[in-house]
């Protein structure tokens, strides 16, 4: 853990050493006042909690945690070097978690500093401050899994902007999964293939069957659905359990990716 500490606090510093941070963390901290108090309406709820904000934030990382993980592995490749960094006495792990947590410390700091949308509300009311803080802890969490699937994107090109897409396109996948609509298309799909004529009573209960599972399945793969929860105050095991899998997954498939390129 120490190397993984040292390549953390270099990856992190890089941030700073161009003007890149301080761009990304001015314009998320405006996108972000602009979704509480304009989009979300929070004077217009009168209810004092940070919900306008949280439910927004997803779509909001949509567009700028892209920005910060597309340079995880594409810019190392590119200028080559990736190569550099692979014959110093660092394993593959360390270095994919290294970039990983200093990206994810970033975000976190960029998070953090909404703060004062927290003062003002409970300067306007009283809150329930167990709430808003599961709700800041789901935020991080989430933004581990957006950056996890941007470094799996990235370790497959050596192109900034091409990672940037593909992780958009891969992370509003994820969001879109727990949408009313694309469940509702799912079981569309399903009674449309159970209303072909030539099947039979057995076949059409299968077909059932199997919409319900495939409509849940798509449903429990949503960024939303778990971080709906989270964001209400229940911090509950699955919804963590979820993340962590998926955090874990895009990170397995960016080591892979990038010991294949090797």
């Amino acid at each position: 853990m120490n190397k993984v500490r040292i390549i953390l606090r270099r990856e992190f510093a890089s941030y700073f050493a161009t003007p890149l941070a301080y761009v990304f963390i001015v314009i998320f901290l405006i996108l972000a006042g602009v979704c509480t108090f304009s989009l979300g309406g929070l004077y217009e709820s009168g209810q004092a909690d940070l919900a306008p904000l949280f439910r927004l934030l997803p779509w909001l990382y949509l567009f700028l945690v892209p920005a910060v993980s597309m340079r995880l592995w594409a810019e190392e490749r590119k200028s080559g070097t990736i190569e550099l960094l692979f014959t110093q006495p660092v394993t593959l792990w360390q270095a994919v978690l290294g970039k990983f947590f200093a990206a994810w410390l970033f975000v976190g700091i960029a998070l953090a500093l909404t703060f004062p949308t927290w003062i003002t509300v409970n300067y306007l009311g009283n809150p329930d401050n167990g709430a808003v803080l599961a709700g800041y802890i789901g935020a991080f969490i989430m933004a581990g899994a957006y950056l996890a699937v941007g470094s799996c994107m990235s370790a497959l090109t050596n192109n900034q902007v091409i990672a940037f897409v593909l992780t958009a396109v891969v992370c509003f996948a994820f969001a879109l999964a727990g949408l009313p609509a694309v469940t509702e298309w799912s079981r569309g799909l399903f009674d449309w293939m159970a209303g072909w004529s030539f099947m039979g009573a057995g076949a059409k209960d299968v077909v059932h069957s199997i919409d319900n599972a495939v409509t849940d399945g798509i449903a429990g793969l949503s960024f939303l659905t778990h971080f709906e929860s989270i964001s209400k105050g229940v911090l509950a095991l699955r919804d963590l359990l979820y993340f962590g899998l998926v955090i874990t997954f895009f990170l397995l498939s960016s080591a892979a990716l990038l010991e294949k390129r090797k």
